[in-house]
């Protein structure tokens, strides 16, 4: 399969070939990786990495942005984007779909709150950003609206499905 991915607003030529069950061939740009993987959860993925000169071990965690995919490896986070799906959205009129609630993708700690009760808050603005594994995550505004409720605090423990953030949808 070819994909055209944006990382860090640099583009680049993606294909990827299914060897086994839980194995791939990546080549990006002109660099060959095999890639062992194992989902752990829905937003933790663990692969062994052999680019043929050195191998590794990475914890891959990913969360939905405004705009595409975080994605922390190491510490260090990376916006990925479908450049072919991006540009679908924009033909169509739209931004990419975000999920409705405002929950952690994983067990964290609030660590920022840009927002405040009565904030009038834009599709795929910053509302609240945890901290898991010390990795930032920024969690995003689903839709236009009104902040209504905050319902963590900076350094509170939060698990998926908490809701962190309320807004009351324009309209």
């Amino acid at each position: 399969m070819d994909y055209r991915l944006r990382i860090d607003n640099t583009d680049f030529p993606v294909e990827v070939e299914v060897n086994e069950d839980l194995q791939l061939n990546v080549m990006i740009g002109e660099k060959k990786y095999i890639v062992d993987y194992t989902v752990i959860s829905d937003f933790c993925i663990h692969m062994a990495v052999d680019n043929g000169i050195r191998s590794g071990n990475i914890n891959a965690f990913t969360a939905y942005g405004a705009y595409g995919k975080n994605v922390v490896i190491n510490g260090r986070s990376y916006m990925v984007q479908d450049i072919d799906s991006l540009a679908q959205a924009v033909r169509k009129g739209r931004q990419p779909n975000l999920p409705n609630e405002i929950t952690p993708p994983m067990p964290a700690v609030v660590v920022s709150i840009p927002v405040s009760i009565g904030d009038l808050v834009n599709k795929g603005q910053a509302v609240i950003v945890v901290s898991a594994m010390k990795m930032e995550t920024t969690l995003c505004a689903p839709f236009d609206g009104t902040v209504v409720r905050i319902n963590a605090g900076i350094n509170d423990k939060v698990v998926p499905g908490q809701i962190l953030v309320e807004i009351e949808k324009d309209g």
